[in-house]
């Protein structure tokens, strides 16, 4: 089932989601829901505070080559355990700021540990656009969003433009 994608701002954004102790199957739909939901949006991560849901899981898929297959990751309690000393620099969105994109600035390569959906512990090394991704999503259950790493004046003239757009979106 699609889930409405919260827009900033909204306070929710900016909490800090607790761990998932206990993996249910109630959990598991939440995260095939959150995966409809990324794709039909579309993105390449979501997290569940983005729908309202104060849980640590994020979903993320960030094969872009067509025809290539997907591979769709449910994280559940996502925690980077090391990280590259080596930056990269991507221009992120967030399907929760639609349309407002910006530079950010991160380790190139992250490992992360997570509970997979059937709750076995998982670590893998992300590089590129995944590890780019992987930590976006952490952030948001950090309560933190892609332009917390901007400058104040840029941070503000998009939060602008996000009000403006949530005044209209609720005249329609």
């Amino acid at each position: 089932m699609k889930r409405p994608i919260l827009l900033h701002p909204d306070p929710r954004l900016k909490k800090v989601a607790p761990p998932v102790d206990d993996l249910s199957d109630e959990l598991r739909a939440l995260a095939d829901d959150m995966l409809q939901t990324m794709y039909d949006a579309p993105g390449i991560g979501l997290a569940a505070p983005q729908i309202g849901v104060m849980s640590r899981l994020i979903v993320l898929d960030c094969v872009k080559e067509e025809g290539e297959a997907p591979r769709p990751l449910v994280m559940f309690n996502p925690e980077v355990i090391a990280a590259s000393d080596t930056l990269n620099t991507y221009e992120e969105g967030c399907l929760s700021i639609p349309d407002q994109y910006a530079d950010v600035t991160r380790p190139a390569e992250v490992e992360v540990r997570w509970l997979d959906r059937d709750g076995k512990e998982r670590t893998e090394t992300f590089d590129k656009l995944w590890a780019t991704c992987v930590q976006h999503e952490i952030d948001h259950l950090d309560g933190k969003l892609f332009i917390d790493y901007l400058k104040p004046l840029k941070r503000q003239m998009i939060t602008r433009k996000m009000v403006k757009l949530k005044r209209e979106l609720a005249r329609a």
